[in-house]
């Protein structure tokens, strides 16, 4: 958890005062590990470490030093700046990386920190109100949604929206993000109505920037669907469904197959990192389809299937061994059902890839 030391002010200059990472409030401690940043309780620095700090602890070091007072030549000056920028540069991708991670894995206070520093970072490189601020500000608004911290959320969004408005010219991927955390607010606060239209907007711009079988636009019919599903629209709710189902369908069996083939033999970081998001998503559309009196067996087929390949990707052949027989058994209460076949092979995968079990130690 990292440690501290307490800071004893005569050591200080005159006049300086340092502030809590955290909270900016006065500080009382100092990480002794890189001698440069501070806390006011250890509650923050253990909160801060947890979120951020262990990744980026030496890195602050540079930057947060004052320039060697032997640096005379303007060669040295320039050397200094150039590598102070560069550890600036490298901070707001590994922040914003931690932050997303963290987001995907439901450990919405422990992305704080480092969504905190992605848009401090990001102000000392870009400055105030440009465009590379509001992928910070989404995060921060994501990260308080489920926290309950509205307040935040709307004053973060609002921010996002202003720098928007006064650049017309961001790019559909920042546009497409805006209207989707725009959209959660209004569903967090109850506001329908204006969900859906946001998540319509949503769904429009990820179309025209990633195209009809991208999984993030399915990503956005997945949350239209909820709120129709909160309005009681189930038709129109199973139809959405049924469209991110066919579309994480294809996408995760290419992944399964690339692994099979040894083309991708080890997962990339982003997908390991959504892979609870994705099995949380998941398992709400198998409750619905397995809840309604419909009983669609072809869809509970599918979604089973997309989640048994979420685990196999993710590690967990058990969870996927599971996933499988129920994919297998709604598969087989369809005649000649054409996904009967591919389910058995992943079945056969999950079973090979069981773990051996421990030799008895006794």
């Amino acid at each position: 958890m990292g440690t501290t030391s307490k800071i004893f002010p005569l050591a200080l200059a005159k006049g300086t005062e340092k502030l809590c990472e955290v909270c900016q409030r006065r500080a009382y401690l100092q990480c002794t590990e890189c001698g440069v940043t501070f806390y006011c309780e250890t509650e923050h620095q253990q909160a801060d470490w947890v979120g951020i700090h262990e990744r980026i602890c030496q890195l602050l070091v540079p930057i947060r030093t004052s320039m060697p007072g032997s640096c005379w030549w303007n060669s040295d000056v320039e050397r200094h700046l150039k590598k102070v920028r560069l550890n600036r540069v490298e901070l707001i991708e590994i922040c914003r990386l931690v932050a997303e991670s963290k987001l995907s894995e439901g450990k919405h206070q422990e992305a704080l920190p480092a969504a905190q520093f992605y848009l401090r970072c990001s102000m000392d490189v870009h400055g105030p109100n440009t465009t590379q601020l509001v992928p910070a500000y989404l995060l921060l608004a994501d990260a308080n949604m489920p926290l309950g911290n509205v307040t935040l959320v709307k004053e973060f969004l609002a921010q996002a929206e202003w720098i928007v408005f006064r650049n017309p010219d961001c790019s559909h991927a920042i546009h497409h993000r805006l209207h989707r955390s725009l959209g959660r607010l209004n569903v967090l606060t109850g506001n329908l109505d204006a969900a859906l239209m946001n998540f319509a907007n949503d769904v429009y711009i990820a179309c025209e920037e990633y195209g009809l079988d991208s999984i993030i636009l399915s990503d956005g019919y997945f949350l239209m669907a909820g709120v129709f599903a909160k309005q009681g629209k189930m038709p129109i709710t199973r139809s959405l469904y049924s469209e991110v189902a066919r579309t994480w369908h294809s996408h995760l069996t290419k992944l399964v197959e690339a692994q099979i083939q040894n083309i991708n033999p080890r997962f990339t970081r982003p997908y390991k990192a959504k892979c609870i998001e994705v099995d949380e998503m998941f398992s709400t559309m198998l409750e619905f389809e397995q809840n309604d009196s419909r009983k669609d067996s072809a869809q509970v087929a599918l979604v089973a299937c997309c989640l048994a390949m979420v685990w196999l990707l993710g590690g967990d052949s058990l969870k996927a061994l599971g996933f499988c027989n129920t994919a297998l058994q709604a598969s087989q209460l369809i005649p000649n059902h054409d996904l009967t076949e591919s389910i058995r092979s992943l079945l056969q995968l999950a079973q090979r890839l069981q773990p051996e079990p421990q030799p008895d130690s006794h």
